[in-house]
């Protein structure tokens, strides 16, 4: 994934979603991050701990509920993980 016209599409498509607050961008920007460190590849697993530091998110809560927002709001697909053993997974949508 080319990271800058993945931002730039980004920032395009949020401006005119009112839904989307700092705190989605903030998860989003880390998630982005985090895409580039693996390679950028796609889909990619991430550690909710790590995507929280990243975001400067300190409650699990909020986490959860911006990172099944913006599943919801289809700027990614997430498949959260079953045990603390396995990842859970990201695929960022191309807008």
């Amino acid at each position: 994934m080319e990271l800058v016209p993945a931002l730039s599409r980004f920032y395009e498509t949020i401006e005119k979603d009112s839904r989307i607050n700092s705190t989605h961008i903030s998860l989003y920007m880390a998630l982005l991050r985090h895409c580039n460190i693996n390679g950028g590849k796609n889909p990619f697993p991430i550690e909710r701990s790590v995507i929280m530091r990243y975001a400067k998110i300190n409650a699990r809560y909020t986490y959860s509920k911006c990172i099944n927002n913006l599943k919801d709001f289809g700027y990614v697909q997430y498949k959260p993980s079953t045990n603390a053993v396995n990842s859970s997974t990201i695929y960022l949508i191309d807008l």
